[in-house]
């Protein structure tokens, strides 16, 4: 197995240019993971850890954050809670602080599981993920176009996860995630929600819960239409929310729970997220 080192950006599209079968590694908490499992066994590993570029962020004046690929958890928590409280909340229940220290959004991605705890956050935020090849350029893949299926992703063979936009958050947010215990787990399904308050509208994203992690779209919709923004949340409205955000879900029956209890648990988490969500709503409203 070939062990390619690249030290800056432009290295890096060549190597992967050149040996488009490499496998990218950032953090390794998955990758050298399944390895060491020999679950896979690829041709090259292409580590980019030492491409300074990659750990970068920044937020503009205008709202907008740019995360790059090796940004890791705690650096999501310690300096973009503000920006991204949702993506910042699900980089807490993230593995131990080890795994949070070497793990990046950008390697949860790349690995594109359906139970990665970076995805509905940035499903709900309405996140675009940067990437580039060396002969082709920049693309932006809008995160709901990202995951194919399991553990498969837009990204071509020649192409790296270079950054994850999005915009500052305009409202709250709010991650949650049900587990086998309260720590150092995978989910057995989470959801995030994201309020817009400037468009009327609010975003969702399922996890765990579907071959790819996705928007509960039809419960968007409902929200946009019956939603006021002015008043309390209705109680009837936040049920039928969680009822259609379980219907979104497509879920299996595995070691972790059954299909049955992650629909029955992304309708509590769903009704649960948006009364959170929509107290601090009105309460910035009255502040």
């Amino acid at each position: 197995m070939d062990f390619l080192r690249p030290t800056t950006w432009e290295e890096a599209l060549a190597a992967k240019a050149d040996q488009p079968e490499a496998l990218p590694v950032q953090g390794g908490t998955d990758v050298m993971v399944e390895i060491n499992f020999d679950v896979r066994r690829p041709p090259a590993l292409l580590d980019l850890t030492r491409v300074a570029e990659l750990r970068e962020w920044t937020v503009e004046d205008g709202g907008g954050c740019r995360v790059g690929a090796g940004v890791t958890y705690t650096t999501v928590i310690e300096e973009l809670g503000g920006a991204l409280p949702g993506l910042a909340q699900a980089s807490r229940t993230v593995g131990s602080p080890q795994i949070r220290n070497r793990g990046t959004v950008g390697g949860n991605l790349g690995a594109a599981s359906p139970a990665g705890d970076s995805h509905p956050p940035l499903l709900a935020a309405g996140a675009e993920i940067e990437v580039e090849s060396r002969d082709r350029g920049i693309r932006l893949i809008p995160a709901e176009e990202f995951y194919l299926g399991v553990k498969r992703s837009a990204l071509l063979p020649d192409e790296l996860i270079r950054a994850v936009r999005l915009r500052a958050a305009g409202g709250p947010q709010y991650f949650s995630k049900v587990g086998t215990r309260n720590a150092m787990v995978i989910a057995v399904c989470s959801f995030a929600i994201a309020l817009h308050p400037e468009d009327r509208r609010v975003g969702t994203g399922v996890g765990s819960a579907a071959p790819t992690p996705l928007r509960a779209l039809e419960a968007e919709e409902f929200l946009r239409g019956e939603l006021d923004w002015d008043a309390p949340l209705d109680p009837a409205l936040a049920r039928r929310f969680g009822e259609l955000c379980a219907g979104a879900a497509s879920p299996i029956d595995d070691v972790r729970g059954t299909a049955g209890y992650r629909r029955h648990a992304i309708g509590v988490m769903a009704r649960r997220t948006l009364a959170w969500a929509w107290n601090d709503h009105l309460g910035r409203r009255a502040a």
